[in-house]
């Protein structure tokens, strides 16, 4: 039984795998094809990718899409912090309800009511501030900002809920102010939920689509945009070799990230492991001193 429990389990991950990831590799292998018809294997071929280098409206895409997605993702932790601090640790204050409800609002309405919204806000914003008229970057920006701080948020005041207060408070007692105890206590202890929301508002922002559509102007085009653009006149190989390079980016910083968990973790076993030798050759000691007598 638990030989054939075994083997069900692996049937199910392997299958998993396969739907998950084979509509991809098909993808990278059809990205080395020499065929326009992306459907069509013809023989091995890397002109795609050496076209797709020499595109400068793709190479324009993806610099305005990474441009956008740092500037969202550090304005959105930024945000999140403050909220989050604001909600952890100011209890009880009038219009915390509602100061959720709104922080979070954007997490649950749909993406083309909040296009929508955007677009009318800066229609009317354009008559009082020329780069909202513009719709450019700066558009983005802040219509990115809008979305991801809910979502930064949500993954900071989780971070905030395990923080240990007594810690500060000692801080507090030996003469540290409020700014040096946030600095060289809190955003330290924060720092891994700092680094996963500034990651997922990064990864939101390079992949939205519908909120920059409505707010986007003709000269401020994202990769999403373009690649939805391409699709809708027909697919491009050149999509195939810009997708393969962005899973293999991907792929790159996943493994360094998990490499590193993994480093942290051995090393993290291994000074528990010295703890616990340590704590055992002093309770060897005091046993042989209260037996000796000395």
């Amino acid at each position: 039984m638990q030989g054939r429990s075994k083997f069900f389990r692996a049937i199910i991950v392997l299958f998993t795998l396969v739907f998950l990831y084979l509509p991809i590799f098909t993808l990278i292998v059809y990205s080395f094809n020499e065929s326009r018809m992306v459907t069509v294997w013809t023989e091995f071929s890397l002109k795609w990718y050496k076209a797709l280098f020499s595109n400068a409206q793709i190479g324009q895409a993806v610099l305005i899409s990474i441009t956008v997605g740092l500037l969202t993702a550090a304005a959105s932790v930024v945000i999140g912090t403050l909220a989050a601090f604001v909600l952890i640790r100011v209890s009880n204050f009038r219009g915390e309800s509602a100061f959720m409800l709104f922080m979070t609002a954007p997490m649950v309405l749909p993406e083309v009511i909040t296009g929508l919204a955007l677009l009318l806000l800066f229609v009317t914003l354009g008559n009082v501030i020329p780069w909202f008229s513009d719709r450019g970057i700066f558009a983005i920006w802040v219509a990115h900002v809008t979305f991801c701080s809910a979502y930064t948020t949500v993954v900071i005041k989780s971070r905030f809920r395990e923080l240990d207060i007594s810690i500060e408070e000692a801080a507090m007692d030996l003469g540290a102010g409020p700014v040096k105890v946030f600095f060289a206590i809190i955003l330290p202890a924060i720092m891994p939920s700092e680094i996963a929301a500034f990651l997922l508002a990064f990864s939101m922002s390079m992949d939205d689509l519908v909120i920059t559509s409505f707010v986007a102007g003709p000269e401020s085009t994202t990769l999403p945009m373009l690649v939805f653009s391409s699709v809708r006149r027909g697919l491009s190989p050149e999509i195939n070799a810009l997708a393969t390079i962005i899973v293999l980016i991907v792929s790159i910083v996943t493994f360094l990230a998990w490499l590193s968990m993994v480093r942290k973790q051995k090393r993290v076993a291994a000074d528990e492991a010295k703890a616990k030798k340590a704590a055992l050759l002093e309770q060897n000691e005091l046993v042989y001193h209260s037996t000796t007598g000395h």
